[in-house]
């Protein structure tokens, strides 16, 4: 049987063309106290590629991130959300979490007093002390200096999100979104965060980049352009680059910029 027939036959996952879909997002809507945040959003991740959410702060793409994962608050939706083609959407963040979906924040989380070596397997699979040296140097962090130290404030923001990365990496998800994941970090963590995620495709991980910068957008296969809660476009990386150059997508936003002198 070859696999295209078998994804038919149990219905594993959406496949168009020579892509297979791993999420699907179908007319997602999200209401907080009577605003819409997101606003009938149809999507489709394809499984194993770098895929990048970008859009002005207050487009919707962090709160599309937290509804996915099923961060309590973000859960009075309509539409579905679809995980290899099974809806997911009345699940709890620890199911889908089980499932493989995990999120590394903007601002990673402090577990004061947490050793870095039982914060990075706390999500893995297996309990190896090597799992441990392993992921912390494809962050660039020297394991004798890191694995006694504990996630707390005596890190820097670099090295926490440094150290929240390791973890991804020996959980081994298999869909992850990183949320601005070059926002507060100095060049070198910058340079490791870059190689992470080249390593996450490699390993057939699926990444979604929540950014505004085109340096993260430069490592994507694959974008969407948000505003104010609507998806504006999609398509190659390239398209989206003149976002950055300050054009607008065409849309109906009340935010559209006049145009002067009637041009």
């Amino acid at each position: 049987m070859t696999f295209f027939k078998f994804a038919l036959k149990y219905n594993k996952f959406f496949i168009k063309g020579d892509k297979v879909n791993i999420l699907e997002i179908k007319n997602l809507t999200l209401k907080k106290e009577d605003k819409i945040l997101l606003n009938n959003i149809n999507m489709e991740i394809w499984d194993g590629y770098v895929h990048a959410i970008v859009g002005p702060n207050g487009a919707g793409k962090s709160t599309l991130a937290n509804t996915i994962i099923g961060l309590s608050g973000y859960k009075d939706i309509s539409g579905d959300i679809l995980f290899k083609s099974q809806s997911i959407k009345n699940l709890s963040i620890d199911e889908r979490a089980r499932l493989g979906i995990t999120l590394a924040f903007q601002e990673p989380a402090r577990f004061e007093g947490l050793p870095v070596d039982d914060f990075i397997l706390a999500g893995s699979k297996e309990k190896k002390s090597e799992i441990i040296d392993e992921a912390l140097l494809k962050v660039g962090l020297d394991p004798l200096k890191y694995r006694s130290r504990a996630v707390d404030k005596t890190l820097s923001g670099g090295e926490r999100k440094r150290i929240e990365l390791a973890s991804i990496y020996a959980m081994k998800p298999q869909l992850v979104f990183l949320d601005e994941p070059d926002s507060g970090v100095d060049i070198d963590s910058v340079k490791y965060i870059f190689d992470l995620i080249s390593e996450f495709k490699k390993l057939g991980i699926t990444v979604i980049l929540v950014t505004h910068s085109p340096e993260v957008l430069k490592h994507s296969d694959h974008a969407f352009l948000l505003c104010a809660g609507k998806l504006i476009c999609k398509g190659e990386v390239n398209k989206l680059f003149e976002y950055f150059t300050g054009k607008c997508a065409p849309c109906n936003h009340i935010g559209k910029p006049e145009k002067e002198n009637g041009v």
